[in-house]
């Protein structure tokens, strides 16, 4: 059987469907999310990523990896590597440095760097793998004061299509080191990164919340802030219909709310003094504003930390202003029979316009903010929101950038809405790397 000659070469369990364990191995954080692998490898080493690739290449089977299933579409053959045994982080203080293996999630790297006065510069979820959100680049609460959190990568741990180990640094394949800062996948399987860290122990961070009254003068007063925002301060703007739910904290059950973001990585004082136009916008609901420990950086956005069904998708923005708000408004506000959960938009700019040393395949430098959408009902995953979605972009065509960012795009609907992930040049250059480290496609990406 082909599960006990791959078990034979691998430390880590092998399943196959119908395998008592092969269901909990391959669950997606999204739950909507079903994969179906001919086989499924519990990787416990690199060695075992090494055995379960070239065994996949013997066989003629193509590669997946997943270490938590944050993603929007199904795997339904071939070997799916599960890579969440790789927990290993290691913290090398005087150098502000995190060693990171593939299946580590944002929180283990925070809570272990917190420890030293140091931070990640993470996403915006806690609970999300730190690999394969860099490897596409990574727009977190601290994008314009930080960056894209792939900038802060130093080297990666790569098992390639022959199966071989090799390292990705600026010294050491550099082209495959600029191309996964970024490019996402289809290079190779990563298996570890050394990642650096940031002096910061507290931020002036979190969210005002506005109620449905207050919502339209919050929204057009927060784009009208952007336009001159401190080059420190990064924001988003999130229209989000709570469920009326027990799990929902009383002040936000069933209600709809415009969630202000706010991060400053600075003092109480100076944070409060930026934030003040921002609150004195309109009335309150829920002031969430203050002095916070970057141990906690998850707090800002809250997003989802339990396993749950999304449908996500989103794009970038080449600007915006009141003609865009009024569109959104018009269909994602309180008057608006919208089937998303959440219509958030972030400001970016700043550091994430400024390319790193020897550069990165990053795409979405040029744009000014995002624009993402959630919707939370599996009925309406097929047809409703996608139909929604389509009316939206059709309005919204004049503020959409042309490129957008693959971290961003949600399920892929073509192999143009991938290639829009990248500028062309950048697109091109993948296409070549993606060739010359895997020229029989042996690892699954794209169309």
């Amino acid at each position: 059987m082909a599960t006990t000659t791959l078990a034979n070469r691998v430390s880590g369990p092998v399943y196959a469907p119908g395998d008592s364990g092969y269901a909990p191995e391959i669950a997606a954080f999204n739950t909507a999310i079903v994969h179906t692998p001919d086989l499924v490898v519990g990787a416990g080493s690199a060695a075992d990523v090494v055995d379960a690739v070239r065994y996949a290449r013997e066989h003629g089977h193509r590669v997946a990896v997943q270490a938590t299933g944050h993603v929007e579409s199904p795997i339904t053959s071939g070997v799916l590597i599960s890579t969440r045994r790789l927990d290993r982080v290691d913290i090398d203080a005087g150098r502000r440095t995190a060693t990171i293996g593939a299946g580590v999630r944002w929180e283990a790297v925070i809570a272990a760097a917190a420890e030293h006065g140091l931070a990640p510069i993470a996403g915006s979820s806690a609970v999300v793998g730190v690999v394969g959100y860099l490897l596409g680049g990574g727009l977190g609460p601290l994008a314009r004061s930080h960056g894209f959190s792939s900038d802060y990568l130093l080297a990666l741990t790569v098992v390639t299509a022959d199966g071989d180990v090799i390292e990705a640094s600026p010294q050491r394949n550099t082209e495959l080191f600029w191309a996964l800062r970024g490019g996402k996948g289809g290079l190779g399987v990563v298996t570890e990164v050394r990642l650096g860290l940031v002096e910061l122990s507290t931020l002036y961070a979190g969210s005002l919340f506005f109620d449905e009254a207050n919502i339209e003068a919050a929204l057009r007063a927060w784009v009208d802030w952007t336009a001159a925002a401190d080059a420190r301060v990064t924001t988003s703007a999130a229209i989000i219909r709570f469920p009326a739910l027990d799990v929902v904290p009383d002040p936000f059950r069933g209600r709809l709310l415009l969630s202000l973001r706010f991060a400053y990585p600075g003092t109480v004082e100076e944070g409060a003094r930026l934030a003040e136009p921002l609150r004195s916008a309109a009335p309150v609901y829920v002031d969430a504003l203050d002095e916070l420990p970057a141990a906690e950086v998850a707090r800002i956005h809250n997003d989802p930390s339990e396993p749950n069904p999304a449908w996500v998708s989103g794009m970038l923005l080449s600007h915006i202003d009141q003609e865009f708000a009024s569109v959104l408004l018009d269909h994602v506000g309180a008057d608006a029979d919208a089937p998303f959960v959440s219509a958030e938009i972030r400001h970016l700019g700043e550091a994430t316009e400024r390319d790193v040393e020897g550069g990165s395949a990053v795409g979405g430098r040029d744009a000014e903010f995002t624009l993402g959408f959630v919707g939370a009902d599996p009925q309406l995953f097929r047809s409703v929101l996608p139909a929604a979605l389509d009316g939206l972009i059709g309005d919204l065509r004049a503020w959409i950038s042309p490129e957008t960012n693959i971290n961003f795009v949600g399920k892929l609907r073509s192999a143009e809405h991938l290639a829009s992930a990248w500028p062309p040049p950048i697109l091109a250059k993948l296409g070549e790397l993606r060739r010359q480290y895997d020229p029989d496609g042996v690892f699954a990406y794209g169309f």
